[in-house]
């Protein structure tokens, strides 16, 4: 793969902006420092795992405290 390229799309490209911030927002509760200049680049690769590690964990907290209420895809079952 050619250097640059990117292969994790979004599947709503509407999130995309929320996911930036969240991504900021899980960077600071673990106490990592964000580079001023958004380059992530400089940043070590266990810095950044852990980063996307929490997302995910939140997410399926998030999206499993949905589960247990009965909400599912957006709509009240």
């Amino acid at each position: 793969m050619a250097g640059g390229q990117r292969t994790n799309t979004l599947v709503n490209p509407l999130a995309a902006k929320a996911m930036e911030q969240f991504k900021y927002e899980v960077a600071q509760e673990l106490g990592i420092q964000v580079p001023q200049s958004g380059y992530w680049g400089e940043m070590t690769t266990r810095d950044t795992g852990a980063i996307g590690g929490h997302m995910v964990r939140k997410m399926v907290e998030a999206y499993e405290s949905q589960l247990a209420q009965g909400v599912t895809r957006g709509t009240n079952q």
